[in-house]
């Protein structure tokens, strides 16, 4: 009898602690329409698991670009070295310009002007009084949102189609995060950039997944300045993880230096 009741006794003891257990572990589960006053930390979990891990990415990239008057459409050769390098290579027909981004520097040149540029990032932010450096650029191409979810205080705002986030502090740039209840993906990132009236949206249209990472197929980007409308859509294709990549960059002889 006294086994028994020890044995009783560690069964209710095993069984409290599971409960326990149950209700400090919450879960968010996949569902259609958003949970209400989700549980912010379980959620960003669930959003950082399914963000892709690379070792080395090549792809073949549909850019079409509008600024607001007429369209552009340029075929981009693109190699990713994760938290390394990014490499591209623009074609019209013929080969037009590469780009090379490093966490140092911007590498450039085009050849139609026969111009090239090596330097910080101030590059790329300077036209539109950014800041963003290496790392924003590669989350951009892989669909991870510019500032950390799990990171800081957010709030969620509450939408019947998605899982939407605002940091509390609204502070220099103010994201918005737009997450999908199944997935958990990012379908789309909101940024109000400071100090101007720039509006910057990146649309996550559709997603792929390569052997086992589920990557972005089709983004969007969009710049709002108040009066006119910039647009570069990318369409991905051909995306594979070879073992091996060269990222072959060489300014050619007699090309001048861009001033900015």
């Amino acid at each position: 009898m006294k086994i028994f009741k020890t044995y009783r006794f560690l069964f209710t003891i095993a069984v409290v602690v599971l409960m326990v257990s149950a209700c400090k572990t919450v879960a968010v589960l996949p569902t259609k329409t958003p949970v209400k006053n989700v549980n912010i930390a379980a959620l960003t979990t669930k959003i950082k698991a399914n963000y892709p891990r690379i070792g080395q990415l090549r792809s073949r990239i549909k850019a079409t670009y509008f600024d607001g008057k007429r369209e552009q459409q340029i075929i981009v050769l693109l190699r990713m070295k994760d938290n390394n390098v990014i490499w591209m290579s623009a074609t019209m027909l013929i080969p037009i310009a590469k780009l090379m981004l490093t966490k140092e520097k911007v590498s450039f040149f085009e050849k139609f002007q026969k111009t090239y540029f090596e330097g910080d990032f101030d590059f790329l932010n300077a036209p539109y009084k950014t800041d963003f450096n290496y790392t924003d650029f590669q989350n951009l191409l892989l669909g991870i949102p510019f500032s950390d979810p799990a990171a800081g205080r957010w709030k969620q705002i509450s939408n019947p189609q998605y899982y939407i986030l605002e940091p509390q502090d609204r502070k220099g740039f103010q994201p918005t995060l737009f997450f999908d209840p199944v997935s958990f993906l990012l379908k789309e990132q909101r940024l109000l950039i400071p100090g101007t009236t720039q509006n910057l949206s990146i649309k996550y249209l559709n997603h792929i997944k390569v052997e086992g990472s589920t990557l972005p197929q089709q983004i969007a980007i969009s710049l709002f300045d108040g009066s006119t409308l910039k647009r570069l859509d990318l369409e991905f294709s051909r995306i594979d993880f070879p073992d091996a990549l060269t990222f072959p960059f060489d300014v050619p002889e007699g090309y001048q230096p861009i001033a900015f």
